[in-house]
């Protein structure tokens, strides 16, 4: 106690130890060990936290051993003590472990060997058997009565009693030390009679799939079905005879270490390439044929052509005899808005008959517009043998899918609204994922090869909506392949690609080869969208390789 007052509490512990092997039944010693003992494991706690914030991992790892060397049992010490070794630790092994068993009710017959030579009742000879090795019978109502004939040699309990049960079809249960209940042979009777044991099976580092995976093997393998997973804890509770779970725990520490671990080496080539061409000459395909004396009436707004012309002759602006006065006729005409002389006119004919022929104009097109875009991606990924790893490459895409608004109109709801004091509800959304997703799940084999179930899911905006909503393409691809170590391999490949042609020019010309090329405008787009992606795996924990054969006696 001296030492502890000094805050010696190692020196103070091994003396107060000393002091309780010396007088074990000395409550007063065992209290005051107990409780320096509890203090040293907290300051190594103490100690072992500061550190590890500090960044010492060595001399963490050496307070929480220090913990759990005083007390093994501390759930805490022992976590910390995996926080502290990090990734660069060796793994620790996977093979389940029992964590806590409730011991099975068991029978203390005479340890004595005894002949049996037995002429009569079956029920009787139940009863003497047990009662050579000092053990009562209980009969269940289910215990027929018939002869029987009984003759072993120099037997013991448990030989004499399973010879006997075979000879009048029942099976025995302890009840006691020196007391066992007998019933008939039976399925019911197992499930109401047997007694069961309790044991938790510690899994380290199981996720939830892998728990239930354990668990529908105990069911169907061993026929247990009290099974009782706890995925936050990584344990499996059982209830089952004891014999039935002996087997099962040698089974399950038989199914190896660590799960295989497989790296997997993804990379997504995409390329788009558009290329926009037109080329060519516009030849006019409208033509516009009109009387002069008419048409140009309706652009004077009714003023006669003849006195125009008078006036024109009269005032020396055009001579009759030559065809200079046309000319100016029409190109006063063309200088009015909106007129069909504003565009070059073709006349023939005279008086009356004179017309005008209207042509389009005529150009000349040459251009071109390429470009191309690649893009990579290269992601690495690490799963366990039968997880699947998930890459999403892409964006999230809301849609609205519900909106608020007023059915009716009232005069507090126009009053709101004119103030600008109206709030809507915040509208809801979904969002899609957009983009390339990839499911890939690794499977190791004996020989470190890698089969591989692959999905892979390209979603991208359509062109197309529907009352708003845009339509999502979507393509799939779901396979099964099966690689060497390090070995890549083309898991999908995509290739899209459209094409237009368009050609605009006189009929007939446009179908001649040579001049379709130079009388016509011809038009071409080309867009193109390739997509490819490659996986390697490569194995960094191979499978222990390792089988397993179980016997469960009766």
């Amino acid at each position: 106690m001296k030492l502890q007052r000094e805050k010696r509490t190692d020196e103070a512990f091994d003396q107060f130890e000393a002091a309780a092997r010396l007088a074990p039944r000395d409550l007063e010693y065992l209290s005051a060990r107990e409780m320096i003992r509890q203090q040293i494991v907290f300051d190594h706690l103490q100690r072992g936290n500061t550190a590890l914030l500090q960044g010492q991992q060595v001399e963490a790892l050496a307070e929480f051993r220090g913990a759990l060397h005083l007390d093994p049992q501390n759930e805490f010490a022992q976590q910390r003590l995996r926080d502290a070794l990090g990734e660069w630790a060796p793994k620790l092994s996977d093979t389940p472990q029992i964590e806590a068993e409730g011991g099975e009710l068991r029978v203390n017959p005479n340890p004595v060997s005894v002949d049996f030579h037995y002429r009569g009742d079956s029920r009787s000879l139940l009863t003497q058997v047990a009662a050579a090795f000092g053990v009562t019978v209980i009969f269940d109502d289910s215990v027929a009565s018939r002869p029987a004939r009984f003759d072993v040699g120099q037997a013991n309990f448990y030989s004499a009693m399973s010879a006997a049960c075979e000879v009048t079809h029942t099976f025995w249960t302890p009840v006691g030390e020196k007391q066992i209940l007998l019933a008939s042979e039976s399925a019911e009777n197992h499930r109401q009679f047997d007694r069961m044991a309790l044991r938790t099976f510690y899994i380290p580092g199981a996720a939830t799939q892998e728990l239930n995976d354990i668990v529908n093997l105990l069911r169907t393998v061993f026929e247990i079905r009290l099974t009782t997973p706890e995925p936050a804890r990584q344990t499996i509770a059982v209830r089952a005879p004891e014999r039935t779970l002996d087997a099962a725990n040698q089974f399950m520490e038989a199914l190896g270490t660590l799960r295989p671990q497989v790296m997997l080496d993804m990379h997504v080539y995409e390329i788009s390439h558009t290329l926009t061409r037109n080329i060519g000459l516009q030849i006019p395909t409208q033509f516009k044929l009109f009387n002069i004396p008419v048409a140009a009436l309706g652009a004077l707004g009714g003023q006669n052509i003849q006195q125009l012309i008078n006036q024109l002759i009269s005032s020396g602006g055009i001579n009759q005899a030559n065809s200079q006065s046309l000319s100016a006729l029409l190109a006063q005409l063309q200088g009015q808005q909106n007129s069909i002389f504003s565009q070059p006119v073709a006349t023939f004919g005279g008086g009356l008959t004179l017309m005008g022929l209207s042509l389009g104009t005529l150009g000349a097109q040459l251009s071109v517009n390429e470009s191309t875009a690649k893009t990579l991606e290269h992601a690495t990924l690490r799963a366990a043998q039968g997880n699947e790893a998930t890459l999403h490459i892409g964006a999230r895409y809301p849609i609205l899918n519900a909106s608020f608004a007023p059915i009716f109109n009232t005069a507090a709801i126009s009053q709101v609204i004119q103030n600008n004091s109206f709030q809507a509800p915040v509208p809801s959304f979904n969002y899609e994922d957009i983009g390339l997703s990839i499911k890939a799940k690794p499977a190791v084999t004996v020989d470190s090869g890698v089969s591989l179930q692959v999905e892979v899911q390209f979603r991208a905006l359509g062109a197309q909506s529907f009352n708003g909503v845009p339509v999502i393409s979507n393509r799939e691809y779901k396979g099964n392949i099966t690689l060497r170590d390090g070995e890549p391999a083309v898991v999908a490949g995509a290739l899209s690609r459209s094409e237009q042609l368009s050609m605009t020019g006189l009929p007939g010309l446009g179908y001649l080869p040579g001049l379709n090329q130079v009388l016509t405008s011809n038009s071409k787009a080309v867009a193109e969208d390739e997509l490819l992606i490659v996986i390697t795996p490569r194995v960094i924990s191979p499978p222990a390789g390792q089988t397993s054969e179980v016997w469960m006696a009766k």
